[in-house]
């Protein structure tokens, strides 16, 4: 959404929200019924927990099932909860596979048993279809929405099929092939079934060479060859090979901005989904486990610094001075996370290229600490006229930007190793691997240099 897009859709929340303290609920809702679904789920993401179940109820029950779809999963939750199970019903009549798997995945088994025992048997069918595979891979993502082709036809009698049809699912830029057996065998790009003679049969047009996604590959694998191919839309396949659905641009789209979501929002601490306008408690809740992990990260600090209190009391400089070393080490090293997070995301860090890139950041670390050593020490001992001062803080400045550049890009690596995310984690760890090492060098160094 571009800039201007989101001044609009403000202005359009304006308005609604006027309309509703004046209490006209009917130009609510007809501002509401021109809107598509994914500015009504905007707003409803942008407005407060009691605006928010006013504007649902004002909102097209047409629409419930699309304007579900678009919410985050927080938002998502809570308007269920407002929902009866013949709505939540409803609303999901007609919704595609990944939509049905998105909006009922995490819902209460007594709610979800519910809802199946009030669907016909297909619509209970997509929905199992759609919850049978586990979240974040190919299979909960696909749709089901796929036209097929036999290899024996001519190419006139798929046009005048679809003719017939008239209409392709969304994002449709490849019919695919199968046999009998639905083994996925090849397919044909819409641009040839326009371009190439009616009269020929589909094998002799096909592309038997396609690559088809398996049904439990991970998400973030999809988005990477989705990049590299620049696909609009891949196949989705069993072991056995047989087409299961499709996954297209739009749900990888979807999975790029969530994941970039979730690394912002992780070196905080937070869920990618946390709801802005969620109510107090289930917020502050919510935040009290990582403050606490953080708690504890910052008393193993002072708990170095409680170590060598007698050093500081014989010199107030140090005082003074003892907050630089752990800031540098913590930048430098943060550098260095950042760049190999994103080089883990994008998949080009591998075994085969991780003992060289420990080496070069390690370089690098013992590079910078020769520099800023140099520099602070000449800069304290100018300030402050002691060069005692000015070596110790030289040594610990070292010590410190030479091992936040090891521990940068070893901490997001082992974390990636022991299927712990790095961008929620790494950032913590590291701050407090350079918090101590930066205190303990300093003081320690100081602590020797006093006792001569």
């Amino acid at each position: 959404m571009d800039n201007n897009e989101i001044d609009s859709t403000q202005l359009r929340l304006k308005e609604v929200n006027k309309a509703l303290d004046c209490g006209m609920f009917v130009l609510a809702r007809s501002i509401l019924d021109k809107m598509p679904a994914c500015d009504v789920a905007f707003l409803l993401e942008s407005s407060p927990p009691a605006n928010r179940k006013v504007l649902w109820n004002l909102t097209d029950h047409d629409q419930h099932g699309e304007i579900l779809e678009e919410l985050n999963e927080d938002a998502k939750d809570g308007i269920i909860n407002l929902m009866g199970t013949e709505n939540l019903v409803a609303a999901t009549e007609g919704m595609e596979t990944d939509g049905l798997a998105y909006v009922l995945r995490g819902i209460p088994d007594n709610v979800y048993q519910a809802v199946l025992e009030q669907m016909d048997a297909q619509d209970r069918q997509r929905v199992e279809l759609a919850l049978a595979f586990p979240e974040d891979t190919a299979g909960s993502m696909m749709n089901t929405d796929t036209i097929t082709l036999r290899p024996d036809v001519t190419i006139e009698v798929v046009l005048r099929y679809l003719r017939l049809k008239g209409s392709l699912p969304d994002t449709t830029d490849t019919l695919y092939v199968v046999d009998e057996n639905n083994i996925l065998i090849g397919d044909v790009p819409l641009s040839t079934l326009l371009t190439v003679d009616p009269n020929s049969l589909v094998s002799e047009v096909m592309d038997d060479k396609t690559e088809a996604l398996k049904v439990l590959m991970e998400e973030s694998e999809i988005v990477k060859l989705f990049e590299r191919h620049d696909w609009i839309s891949a196949p989705v396949i069993n072991d056995q090979k047989e087409l299961l659905g499709r996954i297209t641009i739009d749900d990888v789209v979807d999975i790029i901005r969530e994941n970039a979501e979730h690394s912002m929002m992780g070196m905080a601490g937070m869920d990618d989904d946390e709801d802005t306008f969620a109510p107090i408690l289930p917020s502050a809740k919510r935040r009290t486990v990582w403050l606490s992990i953080n708690l504890i990260a910052a008393f193993i600090a002072a708990s170095v610094s409680n170590m060598f209190e007698a050093t500081l009391e014989q010199m107030a400089t140090l005082a003074v001075l003892m907050t630089i070393v752990p800031s540098m080490g913590g930048i430098a090293g943060n550098q260095t996370l950042a760049l190999v997070i994103r080089g883990i995301a994008v998949g080009h860090i591998s075994s085969s290229n991780t003992r060289w890139l420990i080496g070069k950041e390690a370089a690098i670390g013992v590079l910078n600490g020769m520099i800023w050593a140099i520099l602070v020490a000449t800069a304290v001992v100018l300030w402050k006229g002691d060069i005692q001062v000015g070596f110790i803080i030289a040594g610990a400045m070292f010590i410190n930007l030479s091992i936040a550049g090891i521990a940068g890009v070893s901490i997001p690596l082992l974390m990636h190793k022991y299927k712990i995310d790095p961008a929620l984690a790494g950032g913590m760890a590291l701050t407090t691997v350079t918090d101590v090492i930066g205190l303990f060098s300093f003081l320690g160094m100081a602590t020797l240099v006093l006792q001569r």
